[in-house]
């Protein structure tokens, strides 16, 4: 019987797998070494939604006791580390949603926006912020997280052909938003 995975994952799987059904039957400590072991990860995406230290370990905070509370709703152990960055995303959004609504968007001190590299990159960062949620989400996975498009479709629990058509309306308003010269270094697929 041939495999089209490596050797080294259905191992590391098992691994993960036998350590939620623990967690689920209530070994605290298997749930720690879960969340301990992608606990960069899951910073690194809560960064990229909040753009604030604070809020990011806000987040992963939230995320995890909504992942002790539903942990044995979770049906496919194997999935684990997927479930928690979609909680942990769905907390993210709902904070940008809960803060759009409260507060006004700052506005950058005059030396800083005199730097043309700061500049265009606050122009992609505002540009970014105004795309539809599911263009905005392809584009911090796959750029800021550097996620593949297949671990996207995973993660949002789409088909790839849609990520990729997300990405390339994502990428082309970018563009739009940004004008040719000031979004085209960096809104390349």
């Amino acid at each position: 019987m041939t495999r089209s995975e490596p050797a080294a994952e259905p191992s590391e799987e098992y691994g993960t797998v036998e350590r939620v059904l623990a967690a689920q039957r209530g070994d605290d400590d298997a749930l720690y070494a879960l969340i301990s072991s992608v606990r960069m990860k899951l910073y690194a995406i809560a960064y990229a939604y909040l753009r604030d230290e604070a809020d990011a370990l806000e987040a992963i905070q939230e995320a995890t006791c909504r992942a002790y509370v539903k942990l044995k709703k979770l049906k496919e152990p194997r999935f684990f580390h997927t479930w928690l960055i979609r909680i942990l995303i769905n907390y993210c959004i709902d904070e940008q949603k809960r803060k759009r609504k409260t507060l006004p968007l700052p506005r950058l001190p005059e030396p800083l926006a005199a730097e043309l590299a700061l500049d265009e990159r606050m122009t992609l960062r505002i540009a970014i912020d105004r795309l539809a949620p599911k263009y905005r989400h392809v584009i911090i996975l796959k750029y800021d997280q550097d996620l593949t498009l297949t671990e996207i479709a995973r993660l949002l629990g789409k088909p790839e052909g849609t990520i990729k058509t997300w990405l390339n309306k994502a990428l082309k308003d970018l563009r739009r938003l940004c004008g040719r010269e000031g979004g085209g270094s960096y809104a390349k697929s």
